[in-house]
Order: structure tokens, then C-alpha cells, then sequence
């Protein structure tokens, strides 16, 4: 009996925790008054997380900030070795939802504040936490200082097998001033694509040291899939059909149909100008996006010639930070040979894609977009260094490169 108890006890905590997840949307964490998607920034620069609870009450949250190694570990350092004040406290800035038909409270917080500064460069996690101590999602972050210029180039492939689908990515880390004794063994390097981590390469050596500079001219060890251009929506107005959406209803919320998308790997390439995979929160209905826009389900369905036999099919985006949840999962119609998903979202522009999932978990970006090397990618090279005895990796530089075909 005991032990019936204490599964059934686990089961409800792991259930309530999913719930909570689900309640959870639309987080961002991006600088204050810059234009930009990234959380990467210069040390001492603000950045604002947001979030909506779904639930409308009022929770008290309370976010963490732990520092990280290169490789997304937890560092050696105490939190008072890497902030001034507290590491974690409560979200107090809380407002809720007005005149939507989904009622929702939104969050917001702003990192460093006047009890949080960070003192150190480096790799940050913060994690949001409710009342029962659980985490309920977690972003990432980096604050680096500016000892170094990184140039980055992207290159269309020049390996012939893969040079109609693949980029390839090389870079220099000049370092004039900065006294590195070992860069093989004091330098760390993360490379990623789009600003999706799951691409991240980072067993990354120099082929070349020279005076004060760093080369890094790989061919193959830097290379990555062209992949195609995200597609897009765009529902700032929510009552009405706009950018890729075909048919609007309102029932208890809104709902937006998307024009069902095809597969796109036997197509040729064409340039769909997008923001890679990211999203913009934003209404034309209301003055204030955060808590006035609505949110509305959107309806996504992709035709394909046959099943994908073995594989589950994602909805793939910023929108959830890149993650397969059972959300953004699709499900096969066999009678249409169409892969639908049903996922809530707030108003604002959108881009997405589809990727195809493995029974090892292993995430294919291209399987049913194509790849190709002319499609527009960000890339972002970060340099870590830990000298020797150092007791953290600090990032010392930060460089970004874009694919142009027209060069």
C-alpha cells in the first residue's frame, strides 16, 4: 500500500509539474532598448525576461541565476563570487491580462537589477521557480567582455559533395593585449547557427596561432547545413486572415488556420525573407502587446507524399526555445496524408519550420525542408578562456557572421 502511495505521489507531482510547463507561455528574454533576439551581450547590459501564466491568478515566482562553463555545466564559482546581491528573488512586476478572451498574467523582471548584478562574464542560466520550489523552464544567457574582436566569414562549402547544401563557417579571434599562453588548452569555442543552440559545435581548435590572433580557417569542422528559409505568420490581427493565414474563427478564443505548407527538399530554393525561427510579440487590436494581445490556436498542417515511417514531426521555433514538447508534436492524418498541430500562441509574427525526430532522439532539420547553401543563416562564434588556474570560463568575445550568396 505504501508503495502504491508513493507512485501514485509521484505521478501527481510529475503531472503537476507538466501542467505547470504548459501553462507557461511566450517567455522572452532579450536586451532592453536594443532591437534584438539575442540574450548575448555585453557585461552590464539589462536584459528583460517576460512570460505569461496562462492560469490568470496571481503566482509568485522567483528566478535563479546560476553561472555556467562553457559547456553548459554547473561552474565551481559561489554565487557571491559572480553576483552582488542575491542570486535569486521574487518577480514582482505583474500585470494581468485585460479585455482578452484568454485570461492570462503576465511576468516580467529585469536582469541585472538593484538586488542581482553580475560581476563576472560568462554563461548564465536563469531558472524560473514557483512556489513548490519546481523549475519550471529554464533560458540561457551570456554576458561577455570586450578583450577581443572576432570577424567572422561564411562561405558556401567547398567540399563538391556538399557544396549545394552546406556552409561553412570560419573565423579569427584577435587578442592584442591579452596574454594567452596555451590557446589549445585555454580557449573554448561555441559555434551555433540561428541562435538555437541544439547547433552548437564546440570541439573547435585554431589551425593557426599567430602573434595576438587566433585562426580558425576549418573546412569541414565548421560546417553546417544550409537548411531553408523559416517559414512564416503573422496574426497581429487576430479577428481577421492575414500573412499565411486562410481562415479565422472565434470560438471560446480565437483561431487561425495556416495555408497547409508542402515539403520543400524536392523544391528549388527560393528566398522567403525571414527572422531565423524567431517571433515578435505584437497586436494591432490593443495599445499594450504585453498584456492586451490575445492569444489564438493556431492550426498548422503540412501534406506530405507518405508517412515519415519511425520519425515524429515537429512544429519547430523560437516560439518554445527549440524544444520537442508534446505541443508542438504532430500527428499523422492518414485519410489526407497531412501532419497537423494545434498550438496556442500569442499575437505577433512568427516563424517556424518542421523537423523530423528519430527514435534516438535525433533531431533532423532538413528532412522535410531540403538544405540548401544559398539560404540566409546567422551565425555566432563565442570565445571562452580559462587560463591556466583560472577558476571559470570567461567570455571574452563575441563575433556574428551572415551567409550573402551574392558575394
Amino acid at each position: 500500500m505504501r508503495l502504491m502511495q508513493k507512485i501514485l505521489s509521484i505521478y501527481v507531482l510529475f503531472f503537476s509539474v507538466l501542467t505547470n510547463s504548459q501553462d507557461i507561455k511566450s517567455v522572452q528574454l532579450r536586451p532592453v532598448g536594443i532591437e534584438s533576439f539575442v540574450s548575448i551581450v555585453p557585461l552590464g547590459t539589462v536584459l528583460q525576461l517576460s512570460f505569461d501564466d496562462l492560469d490568470g491568478d496571481n503566482k509568485e515566482y522567483l528566478y535563479k541565476i546560476e553561472h555556467m562553463t562553457y559547456d553548459w555545466k554547473s561552474s565551481n564559482l559561489q554565487s557571491n563570487q559572480y553576483i552582488d546581491g542575491f542570486d535569486q528573488n521574487y518577480i514582482i512586476d505583474v500585470t494581468n491580462s485585460f479585455n482578452t478572451l484568454q485570461g492570462y498574467t503576465h511576468y516580467r523582471v529585469q536582469i541585472p537589477n538593484q538586488n542581482t548584478r553580475i560581476t563576472q562574464s560568462g554563461n548564465y542560466l536563469i531558472s524560473v521557480i514557483n512556489e513548490d520550489d519546481e523549475i519550471i523552464f529554464t533560458r540561457r544567457c551570456v554576458f561577455y567582455e570586450n578583450l577581443t574582436t572576432v570577424g567572422v566569414n561564411v562561405l558556401r562549402s567547398r567540399e563538391t559533395k556538399l557544396n549545394n547544401t552546406e556552409q561553412t563557417v570560419q573565423f579569427l579571434v584577435n587578442h592584442k593585449g591579452l596574454h594567452i599562453n596555451n590557446p589549445f588548452q585555454e580557449i573554448k569555442v561555441q559555434l551555433f547557427q540561428n541562435n538555437n543552440w541544439n547547433t552548437a559545435i564546440s570541439d573547435i581548435q585554431p589551425l593557426f596561432v599567430r602573434n595576438d590572433q587566433l585562426i580558425y580557417n576549418h573546412t569541414l569542422k565548421t560546417n553546417f547545413p544550409g537548411g531553408n528559409e523559416f517559414l512564416g505568420f503573422d496574426n497581429k490581427r487576430v479577428r481577421s486572415t492575414s500573412l499565411n493565414i486562410a481562415k479565422t474563427e472565434r470560438k471560446d478564443i480565437f483561431h487561425n488556420y495556416l495555408y497547409t505548407d508542402i515539403e520543400r527538399r524536392t523544391k528549388p530554393y527560393a528566398y522567403n525573407p525571414d527572422i531565423n525561427g524567431q517571433f515578435i510579440i505584437r497586436t494591432l487590436d490593443a495599445n499594450d502587446e504585453n498584456s492586451e494581445a490575445d492569444y489564438a490556436m493556431i492550426h498548422f498542417s503540412l501534406d506530405v507524399f507518405q508517412s515519415y515511417e519511425g520519425k515524429d514531426v515537429y512544429v519547430y521555433g523560437a516560439f518554445n526555445d527549440f524544444q520537442l514538447t508534446e505541443e508542438n508534436k504532430m500527428s499523422f492524418n492518414s485519410e489526407e496524408n497531412i501532419y497537423q498541430a494545434d498550438i496556442l500562441l500569442k499575437q505577433g509574427f512568427y516563424n517556424y519550420t518542421y523537423v523530423t525526430v528519430d527514435q534516438d532522439e535525433k533531431i533532423d532539420r532538413n528532412e522535410i525542408n531540403g538544405s540548401f547553401f544559398e539560404t540566409e543563416n546567422e551565425y555566432t562564434a563565442i570565445i571562452y578562456y580559462k587560463p591556466f588556474g583560472g577558476l571559470f570560463d570567461r567570455v571574452i568575445g563575441v563575433g556574428y557572421g551572415y551567409f550573402d550568396q551574392n558575394r
